[in-house]
């Protein structure tokens, strides 16, 4: 009887333990604005989009979709970019699977990556022929 009480009692001291760890897990909502006037150096562009994404802290799971309307041609290219803060460029951290609008994808993350994306170091970039560099791009922030 004594030995049961005792575990028990670890039992209940031990649950606090485990729900922190529950608790700590958290679903971010990422998003951005996609315009021509975000790129390095800005330009011209009528077209406009949306990156939005959610990001689940304890498994590093992304998921994202990305709309966009109104490029001066075709899309060639389509990914996050990172790190780099705004006003900086980098190279590409993750490359989107399609081109066309509505893009969509889902990641699992490494620890440096979720930092960063986390950290608003993280882009989303569109690129066609008229703008290699980038025709639209917005910067990931909560």
């Amino acid at each position: 009887m004594k030995k049961a009480l005792y575990l028990a009692g670890a039992m209940v001291a031990a649950l606090p333990l485990g729900l922190s760890t529950i608790t700590n897990a958290e679903v971010v909502k990422l998003q951005a604005e996609l315009k021509g006037s975000n790129e390095v150096p800005p330009n011209t562009s009528s077209g406009s989009g949306k990156a939005e994404a959610s990001f689940d802290s304890d498994t590093r799971f992304l998921t994202y979709t990305v709309t966009y309307t109104g490029l001066s041609g075709p899309a060639l290219g389509a990914h996050f970019h990172g790190p780099g803060e705004a006003g900086k460029n980098a190279g590409i951290a993750l490359p989107f699977k399609s081109t066309e609008s509505p893009i969509q994808g889902t990641a699992t993350l490494t620890d440096t990556q979720a930092a960063d994306l986390l950290a608003g170091k993280w882009y989303a970039n569109i690129h066609t022929a008229a703008n290699p560099g980038g025709e639209l791009r917005g910067q990931m922030a909560k």
